[in-house]
């Protein structure tokens, strides 16, 4: 196919829940959209999430879910479209869904659900979309010029929707980036997020065997603490606590563990400590079997309950609910969920996420350093970005 030239309200770069829902709203404006995406279709990114049941919002949101060197920047996107908006269009699309926990809402059917509402949302306003744009090409003199493979287009404004760089294998690239940069809009570092944590050396030797082993656990950095699921893998830890714990920890800052929360191990140990019941096997009383053998080898040697001392209780108590790992880093973007960072919110403005420096153009979802614990958030984030960009342009 062939496109002329032709000059469109706004161009949208970027076919992921941010720039579908940015389009959506322009299009209800009557502003003349397009949609640009170098995958070879859009929502690609949701139709993964979620184990491909899209957890597309939750319904507790505020600013203390979200990372940012501004954390007040994310309030007026967040209040202009709200997890209710979000829900009440899954709902009239008759997209069945449920609560799995602490507000996450997932469809009970497929991601591609949501995917499907979105796009039929878009073609209700007229958007046009172009998908499979591996080159794109933008110059700005009075318009926006954007260059595809066999086409030019012209634009008022130009909202860049790429994300961040995380999950590579689904076509996340550092173009976004690229774009502030070509513009001489800041940055701030970024890195992995929502990530599975790794071992030292010593302590993947120590704990390689707990490989597949879930608890339940708070897990702690500083002043953050998470309460949920932790999985040893081959690797490292991961699990939904891990994950979230991960866009706080910085390298070389100690996390801390507590194998057994809500409940006080010593006194546990204490009202039995006349029995003859060697300590790992209590502690399989507990714990999974293979825990609580590697957590004695690994800390205390094993023998009967009688045999301990008041004292050897209390260090045995401490380890399970004060246990202190340095880790050696995180998987990496391969693996992580989002990206940490990205266009500085001092250069957008909070209300329309508009560029402070070049009139028209603007950055909207994990492009821009705001970033959402797990749990829904981050695609909250990306539907009031897109909506606020989407009243706007």
């Amino acid at each position: 196919m062939n496109y002329k030239t032709k000059i469109y309200d706004v161009i949208i770069i970027g076919a992921g829940a941010a720039g579908l829902m940015c389009a959506i709203q322009a299009g209800k404006r009557n502003r003349t959209v397009l949609v640009i995406e170098h995958s070879d279709r859009i929502g690609k990114k949701i139709a993964i999430s979620g184990g491909g049941r899209c957890n597309f919002t939750n319904r507790f949101v505020s600013r203390e879910n979200f990372i940012s060197n501004d954390p007040h920047f994310c309030e007026p996107a967040l209040a202009g479209f709200t997890s209710k908006n979000f829900i009440s269009t899954v709902e009239k699309y008759k997209i069945k869904y449920h609560e799995k926990k602490l507000g996450q809402l997932f469809c009970n059917g497929s991601s591609g659900q949501i995917v499907s509402m979105l796009s039929t949302e878009c073609e209700k306003a007229n958007v046009e979309i172009i998908v499979d744009c591996r080159r794109i090409n933008i110059l700005k003199n009075e318009l926006f010029e954007i260059e595809i493979f066999n086409g030019k287009f012209l634009a008022k404004s130009l909202v860049i929707a790429t994300g961040g760089i995380s999950v590579p294998k689904m076509g996340a690239s550092d173009f976004g980036y690229d774009v502030a940069k070509q513009f001489d809009i800041k940055r701030t570092a970024i890195k992995p997020a929502l990530v599975p944590l790794t071992f030292t050396k010593e302590d993947k030797k120590k704990f390689a065997e707990l490989s597949g082993v879930s608890l339940d656990a708070i897990v702690s950095c500083g002043k953050m603490e998470f309460r949920e699921n932790i999985l040893f893998t081959h690797k490292g830890l991961s699990g939904p606590a891990i994950l979230q714990i991960s866009s706080y920890w910085k390298r070389g800052e100690l996390i801390s563990l507590n194998f057994l929360p809500g409940e006080n191990l010593f006194e546990l140990l204490s009202r039995n400590s006349k029995r003859k019941i060697e300590l790992k096997n209590f502690l399989s009383t507990i714990f999974p079997k293979r825990f609580a053998e590697i957590f004695c080898n690994a800390f205390f040697k094993s023998k009967r309950l009688k045999q301990y001392s008041q004292k050897d209780f209390l260090k045995i108590s401490d380890k399970i609910h004060n246990c202190e790992f340095y880790l050696s880093g995180t998987e990496g973007f391969a693996k992580a969920e989002v990206t940490l960072g990205g266009v500085d919110t001092e250069e957008l403005s909070p209300t329309t996420l508009e560029s402070k420096k070049i009139k028209g153009l603007y950055f909207i979802g994990e492009v821009v350093d705001v970033t959402g614990w797990l749990g829904g958030y981050n695609f909250q984030w990306a539907w009031s970005s897109g909506a606020a960009a989407g009243r706007d342009v």
